[in-house]
């Protein structure tokens, strides 16, 4: 038996000793959870004229918004009403979700004044459940021209806008992509499948970073093109369904969400309203077994919902139930682990919850009043998935947050780590 080189043996227990020296330089840090509320850009949401609207047991705040609210006179873009909309629902902690409209029942177009005096352009009413609702008229080509400039100044104004979290849009009665009840003719009070392709491209690429999102209701080919032409079915967009939970939901709502593609919440947001195909589905929506035998938490885990319309929920749930169930949207971040080695903090991240953040947000640390962050961003971190990630900063039990550029003040995304 040979004996162990002493030169050898030196230098193997000079690298234990660097090695051990510097595991141990590395303490973990042992956090203070904060994920007791509703995550930003996820829950319940109530409309911001809801008077319950000022509680924390949401995070987001729909309304809806005509096209002659913004424009009357061609070229000409007024955009106080959609600025006092954003501030007010800002200044209750909250963010908007907002969605432009044409037809709605019982109500003139929002088509801008200065299109519906031109004498070759015509609309049509009809009677739609029962009242007499205003369709617009999609053969002139000036309303098209319109719409198309509509969400470039849209976006130029507001895509980088905090206030603002979600932008739905769409055609037909409510913007949901249909007209179930009334008159329905392509290219007439309905875009051709040709100007709906160019719609939808041409927001593809106005929008950089806010969400714009169009109904479930698309799939059908009966009057769109988006679910049968991959093209389009690629441009990023997330989906909304108007009637979650439905008794229809399983046979109807979910081959729409199929026919989009199984992955599309991977990338782009899901979100949707509760359904009012009668008053049960509104009274039962947040009940443990749902109106219709689907419990919303199931529901939501299965369609990855980031977020869900229900205004009438204040009128048949506590606050209390409703935060509970908001905080089942969406992403929940957990820190598997922190730790520091005094000038350092490295850690990692997983995402606990149904879908991803669809914004940037960044593991940092508050430091003398400034954040340091990491340069790994948590955007689209999959539920399940992990990401690690080092600050260039002292981590202690308090200091540490998740920095997001796109959140109003009094909003901070929360995070468990026990």
């Amino acid at each position: 038996m040979h004996p162990f080189p002493r030169k050898l043996m030196a230098l193997c227990t000079l690298s234990w000793c660097v090695v051990g020296h510097a595991d141990e330089t590395w303490q973990p840090i042992a956090l203070q959870d904060t994920a007791q509320v509703v995550a930003p850009m996820t829950g319940i949401v109530l409309w911001d004229d809801n008077e319950k609207n000022t509680t924390d047991a949401i995070q987001l705040e729909y309304s809806y918004v005509g096209y002659d609210q913004v424009v009357s006179q061609k070229g000409v873009y007024d955009w106080q009403t959609v600025d006092a909309k954003l501030t007010a629902i800002a200044s209750r902690g909250h963010q908007a979700v907002l969605r432009f409209y044409f037809d709605y029942v019982g109500k003139p177009t929002t088509v801008p004044p200065y299109i519906k005096q031109m004498s070759d352009y015509s609309e049509v009413t009809a009677k739609s459940e029962g009242k007499p609702t205003g369709f617009c008229d999609w053969s002139h080509p000036e309303l098209q021209t319109f719409v198309l400039q509509f969400y470039s100044e849209l976006a130029k104004r507001y895509d980088n806008d905090r206030r603002l979290a979600f932008l739905q849009t769409g055609f037909g009665l409510w913007a949901e992509y249909h007209i179930y009840d009334g008159p329905l003719e392509l290219g007439k009070t309905f875009p051709s499948r040709e100007f709906q392709s160019r719609f939808a491209k041409h927001l593809d690429g106005t929008f950089k970073q806010l969400p714009w999102m169009i109904s479930i209701d698309a799939a059908d080919d009966g009057w769109s093109p988006m679910a049968k032409d991959a093209s389009l079915r690629s441009l990023s967009f997330g989906l909304f369904d108007d009637s979650f939970l439905s008794k229809e939901h399983p046979k109807v709502n979910a081959l729409n969400w199929r026919a989009f593609g199984a992955d599309r919440w991977q990338r782009m947001p899901a979100g949707g309203e509760f359904s009012y195909y009668n008053k049960r589905d509104q009274r039962m929506a947040l009940a443990p077994s749902g109106p219709n035998g689907d419990s919303f938490e199931k529901a939501a885990a299965r369609f990855h919902i980031s977020f869900m319309i229900g205004d009438d929920q204040a009128k048949y749930q506590s606050l209390d139930r409703i935060r509970e169930a908001g905080m089942q949207c969406g992403y929940q971040f957990h820190v598997v682990q922190l730790e520091s080695n005094g000038t350092e903090t490295r850690g990692t991240i997983t995402n606990r919850g149904v879908a991803p953040i669809y914004f940037d947000a960044y593991p940092a640390i508050l430091q003398s009043g400034k954040e340091v962050r990491s340069t790994v961003s948590l955007k689209y971190l999959l539920p399940g998935e992990q990401r690690q990630f080092t600050i260039a900063a002292k981590a202690d039990a308090t200091n540490f947050l998740i920095a997001c550029d796109r959140l109003v003040d009094g909003q901070h995304i929360p995070f468990t780590s026990r």
